[in-house]
């Protein structure tokens, strides 16, 4: 393979391009914007048809390699590849070409474990070679903290910080993060997940800070993105029957970097035939595609499908960018994107919590289809295209589900004659202390918790 050098550019376009490590290990773009590649490799037929028979992690190092290679060599590629994901990927059947993509088998039962394992061990890579030290700072509504927190526990060289919302994530989420201690420390913000967004961009753009080398494990970050291009790939190559054969992706959104990873995929030469952008009461992208107008909505709706509690998502800055517009860090079209095209390529979605109850009881009474609230607006959103768009009985659907049911515990035992069997991972979270401290909604404190930790 030819050895390629991808640089990596600002969505604000007011800062320099940089290399793959950089970004990776900046974070955020010194102008507040948010690296893409400036160019999206492309597969061609003849290796997509070999990643049929290939295991997840030959398929991870095949697409990683198209951005990695001119970076870091094929040997230790492969063997990070072979250590983050050493977990199954189980393809579900629910009805005719509809299946459930479950991501919720990693060491964490999230989805999250793809990106996090990869990333994690990537700064790990770089860190070790070139002598680095680094504090990860990231925000999350759910299942990324627990998540990073498990990917770089204990890895030398390497200190986290998280924020999480008080009240707004699940005990079991809460406690993945907060039993872990030595390297990581966990921050209660008082406040909705939109803050503790907010307060982490702010810190990477603190001049007064610039002596602590920060970078971030949220999806904002480069290093995330690339990784879930990969579990689209892995899908459609075990589910299509051609080539050709193109494929529809319901995809749960809050933050945007799952749909931002299909959507590389889909650059990347995937055939997709559409995605369903599903949401929950947070719709302001399904709005956007309606409407034309982006309203971010401020503060978040709090809904049972809390890793979707998002108001203003991250990544839409990227989906503008790739279609041919420009959205500030607040949430303004600076440049309009394409919106025909974007329209064509998505159908918006949004489930109400009564709407996703109602889902998690049916697919359970018609399918014995075990869902929590994620997936579950990702399988409403299934039903609603095949609904509005008539025969698609042909038409190969993919549904991700990207939580472990039993993190959801209080929801699912609504439903009569369930039984969620728990995942070792999950297992005597309730008899490890918790260590977390509460902080105010005061980025002036959260400088200061950080300025503390590298004193």
């Amino acid at each position: 393979m030819t050895r390629n050098s991808i640089k990596y550019y600002s969505t604000n376009h007011k800062s320099p391009e940089v290399s793959f490590k950089e970004a990776l290990l900046k974070g955020l773009a010194p102008d507040g914007g948010l690296y893409m590649p400036s160019v999206i490799p492309k597969i061609d037929k003849n290796e997509l048809w070999g990643y049929f028979h290939l295991d997840y992690h030959e398929i991870a190092n095949k697409v990683l390699t198209h951005f990695l290679s001119d970076e870091i060599n094929d040997h230790d590629l492969k063997s990070i590849c072979r250590d983050a994901y050493n977990f199954d990927v189980p393809i579900e059947r629910v009805c005719n070409r509809c299946y459930i993509l479950r991501l919720d088998q990693g060491p964490t039962a999230s989805f999250k474990d793809f990106a996090a394992r990869i990333m994690a061990r990537l700064i790990h890579y770089f860190s070790t070679r070139d002598n680095l030290k680094f504090t990860i700072l990231t925000a999350t509504s759910g299942d990324t903290g627990s998540a990073v927190a498990s990917a770089f526990h204990r890895l030398s060289n390497i200190n986290v910080v998280i924020l999480f919302p008080a009240g707004e994530v699940s005990g079991t989420q809460r406690k993945q993060m907060t039993t872990l201690h030595d390297n990581v420390r966990v921050i209660s913000l008082d406040g909705k997940f939109d803050d503790c967004q907010r307060l982490v961009k702010m810190a990477f753009m603190d001049e007064s800070l610039s002596d602590i080398p920060l970078t971030s494990a949220n999806s904002i970050n480069i290093g995330r993105l690339l990784p879930q291009a990969v579990y689209y790939f892995y899908a459609w190559s075990k589910l299509v029957n051609s080539i050709t054969d193109q494929a529809i992706f319901s995809v749960p959104s809050g933050n945007f970097g799952n749909l931002m990873g299909g959507i590389i995929a889909r650059e990347m030469g995937l055939p997709v035939r559409k995605f369903i952008v599903s949401t929950n009461a947070n719709n302001e992208v399904p709005e956007l595609l309606k409407t034309g107008i982006y309203k971010t909505i401020s503060p978040s709706i709090n809904c049972i499908s809390s890793a979707m509690n998002v108001g203003h998502p991250g990544n839409l800055a990227r989906i503008v960018a790739l279609y041919g517009g420009m959205m500030n860090e607040e949430g303004t079209m600076v440049l309009n994107p394409d919106l025909t095209r974007m329209r064509d390529d998505f159908f918006g979605f949004s489930s109400s919590d009564e709407e996703t109850r109602s889902t998690i009881a049916e697919s359970y009474k018609n399918h014995r289809l075990i869902l929590e609230p994620h997936g579950a607006v990702a399988w409403r959103g299934v039903e609603a295209y095949k609904k509005l768009s008539g025969n698609s009985k042909n038409q190969l659907f993919v549904s991700l589900e990207t939580a472990h049911p039993a993190k959801f515990e209080d929801e699912l035992n609504r439903i009569p004659d369930l039984s969620v069997p728990v995942p070792g991972s999950l297992v005597g979270l309730e008899n490890i202390k918790e260590e977390f401290t509460e902080l105010e909604n005061n980025y002036d404190k959260l400088r200061s918790y950080i300025r503390m930790l590298h004193n």
